[in-house]
């Protein structure tokens, strides 16, 4: 009886209820209120994309450290990584790739505490899928002068054991990336299209 009341006086009034929800604007998907900071308000990408951040951390991580200290086998001395060039560039990228991930996980916590307000959404989309084909690249090819470090290492001496793990991590590292990568293209494409 209400509504049937609320319906006629909005009809006299010349505005169709139609035309009234045309007006107000749809909400973003990636956009959430202000008064709701919690885990569960954020879309579900959001949350993958931290966890797939903190797994490339870990693995940047493991295959950083696989190269700054590589197992030593018994009766053998340790071999730096310092002397062939390649594996120091996988050592830099490894690196790179974890202060990125660092990043972007603290980031991605500091929008969900803070709303938003250390980097407008805009700028962090761009930013994202900028960096995130960057570092995708940079791992790519980490990865393959790796493997030529491998083919050029000495078998079964530390240093050819740490660039196997440091390789592998890289291509691990770089699956993770290019995930994040497609995360991030899919919300700019969405940011556009709104």
């Amino acid at each position: 009886m209400v509504r049937a009341n609320l319906c006629e006086e909005v009809s006299m009034a010349g505005v169709s209820p139609g035309s009234f929800a045309q007006q107000l604007p749809t909400p973003s998907p990636f956009s959430f209120s202000v008064a709701s900071t919690r885990w569960s308000s954020r879309p579900p990408i959001h949350l993958s994309g931290l966890y797939l951040r903190f797994l490339a951390l870990v693995l940047s991580f493991v295959s950083a450290l696989s190269l700054a200290n590589p197992p030593k086998s018994k009766g053998q001395g340790g071999s730096s990584f310092d002397k062939c060039p390649e594996l120091m560039y996988c050592f830099v990228v490894s690196i790179v790739a974890f202060v990125y991930s660092a990043f972007q996980l603290f980031k991605g916590v500091c929008d969900i505490s803070y709303r938003g307000i250390v980097i407008s959404d805009k700028v962090s989309d761009y930013l994202s899928f900028i960096l995130d084909q960057m570092v995708a690249y940079l791992l790519t090819s980490s990865s393959s002068v790796g493997i030529l470090a491998i083919q050029q290492a000495e078998r079964n001496s530390p240093l050819w054991k740490a660039a196997i793990i440091s390789v592998s991590m890289s291509f691990a590292i770089f699956v993770v990336v290019a995930t994040c990568a497609l995360f991030s293209g899919y919300k700019l494409c969405k940011r556009i299209s709104w």
